[in-house]
């Protein structure tokens, strides 16, 4: 018997992207990385404007939340 599923041609043969691994614990791509940054974004703004705003100003928030989501989306 032969087998049914012929085998593929060299020219048709396609390159296997390796996997990425970053430190998210979760497998993503960059739309996700970057919804990540944004909900972290949203999330820093709030904690930051209830508890230290009366003491930093939100402009350091805005500078820690855009390093950490550049670091997300490339890194993660």
């Amino acid at each position: 018997m032969s087998d049914p599923t012929p085998s593929p041609a060299p020219g048709d043969l396609k390159p296997v992207p390796a996997e990425r691994r970053g430190f998210l614990p979760i497998h993503t791509n960059g739309f996700d990385r970057g919804f990540i940054a944004v909900v972290l974004f949203i999330a820093i703004h709030l904690f930051w404007m209830r508890v230290l705003e009366q003491s930093l100003p939100l402009v350091v928030a805005t500078v820690i939340s855009v390093v950490l989501g550049f670091v997300i989306i490339r890194k993660g």
